[in-house]
């Protein structure tokens, strides 16, 4: 018979204790801020989306999209009316050969993240440029919304 030291909360190794709370905290972030999660998209899979900045300049609208770690051939890009849509996968490259893994906390799998742009744009003039996990996207502004300067005569 084998003695085995008692431990009263189980095996550290074992048991994460905070692995529940954090998945219902992340649960209703996503809700509460619109962002689909695994069980609305029926997906038993985290579901990630890429953060997004935006701003405008005098002549362009400016979306910056952080997709680190996806390649360039798997992102796609679409404009219909008002609504900016990116899409693409970022893939799981590393094969676990050990159980010496710890943390894998990256999501990977499919993204979508749609922008509704907040002004009218020229969908024909639509460049977009990615470099260092970051999608560049601008959008020159239609010519109805820029701005334009109004000479004054001194009479």
């Amino acid at each position: 018979m084998a003695i085995e030291r008692w431990r009263p909360f189980g095996a550290l190794t074992e048991r994460e204790p905070f692995r529940d709370i954090q998945s219902e905290v992340n649960r209703l972030f996503d809700s509460f801020l619109g962002r689909p999660t695994a069980a609305a998209t029926g997906t038993g899979s985290r579901v990630w989306m890429p953060v997004v900045d935006m701003y405008e300049t005098n002549d362009d609208l400016v979306l910056d999209f952080e997709i680190p770690g996806v390649r360039e051939k798997d992102i796609s890009l679409s404009i219909t009316g008002d609504l900016l849509t990116v899409r693409g996968e970022r893939q799981f490259r590393q094969e676990l050969k050990d159980d010496h893994t710890y943390y894998i906390e990256r999501a990977y799998g499919k993204f979508e993240r749609s922008v509704q742009l907040p002004m009218p744009v020229q969908a024909g003039r639509v460049t977009a440029t990615f470099r260092d996990g970051v999608l560049e996207v601008r959008l020159p502004k239609a010519e109805e919304v820029r701005p334009k300067e109004i000479k004054i005569d001194v009479l």
